[in-house]
């Protein structure tokens, strides 16, 4: 693989491990709703901006558009509000641990969909491991009593990575040699779209930052977070698939949780280290089986996009 792809990965997984720290920062100031609305308004000012220097258009055929408005609610107006719902009532650590089984997800929605990324044994290994660290993780709020109040954030935070994995995969059926840039701005925009109306719906009067901490911690998830954040993400999703795509979320859960404990002071305890531990297991079950099997998946969407 190349060097760019490379760096592209480990850029993004950086970008997105951080965000959940700022999500928690910019929840102690604005709620969920508003907190998505301005991330995206804010990255979609940066996605225009870069169609523009590259003289791209926005694409007019209706299959591509309604696409693009699949994508957009289960690629990013969803999941961010499941997020951002979820972390308000639970640690940025964990959510990004709950989030990065997105790409085990991905393993079985691509398994059934796609032709090209079928499930292997070792795949289902990782899987097998995956959703037992995150058993473990979720076992830390369940007492003889019932569930802890903030059961429903760690339910949030994975119904927001089901919604990711089914958006890689659709991405990677439907939308395959798209324009990354294109993607990116027109999964913004629709998404955008749709949360400021939910936003004046859920959360009116709108309660605007006054804190500066805050509107940096809203810039941040909007350049970053999702402008730079989506070009390499679709970048990626075009030229590996949606299945080696997905594995950069792995990165988030060692990244969120030393944000977390860095930053906020956030808690570490034994079950919380061991369902870490079960996860990045299965994040090396996994990519070592990818390593040496998934390069024949990503030529047909590079020799596409060369063809355009």
């Amino acid at each position: 693989m190349k060097l760019k792809e490379w760096g592209a990965f480990w850029l993004l997984g950086l970008v997105w491990g951080a965000s959940f720290l700022w999500i928690k920062i910019a929840l102690a100031a604005v709620g969920p709703f508003t907190l998505v609305a301005f991330r995206l308004l804010f990255g979609l000012i940066g996605l225009l901006g870069i169609m523009k220097l590259q003289k791209q258009s926005f694409p007019r055929d209706g299959k591509i558009l309604l696409a693009y408005l699949v994508m957009a609610l289960f690629n990013t107006a969803l999941p961010f509000v499941l997020i951002s719902w979820g972390e308000v009532r639970i640690d940025s650590g964990l959510a990004s641990i709950l989030n990065g089984t997105t790409p085990l997800f991905t393993l079985i929605i691509a398994h059934f969909w796609l032709h090209d990324e079928k499930m292997t044994w070792m795949r289902t290994l990782g899987l097998i491991l995956g959703l037992m660290g995150v058993t473990v993780l979720v076992s830390r709020n369940v007492s003889f009593e019932g569930f802890q109040s903030n059961i429903w954030g760690q339910v949030a935070v994975l119904g927001a990575a089901i919604s990711y994995a089914f958006a890689a995969t659709f991405s990677r059926k439907y939308l395959r040699g798209q324009s990354p840039v294109v993607q990116a701005t027109m999964v913004v925009l629709f998404a955008d779209a749709m949360i400021w109306i939910a936003t004046l719906a859920a959360e009116s009067p709108l309660r605007l930052p006054i804190l500066p901490m805050t509107w940096v911690s809203l810039g941040w998830l909007g350049l970053l977070g999702s402008c730079l954040a989506y070009l390499l993400y679709f970048y990626l999703l075009n030229t590996w698939g949606a299945t080696r795509a997905a594995v950069v979320i792995y990165v988030f859960p060692v990244i969120g949780l030393l944000l977390g404990t860095i930053f906020l002071g956030e808690a570490v305890d034994g079950r919380l280290v061991v369902g870490s531990l079960l996860i990045v297991t299965s994040i090396a079950v996994v990519n070592l089986k990818l390593s040496s099997k998934a390069a024949p998946v990503a030529a047909p969407a590079v020799a596409q996009k060369k063809s355009e």
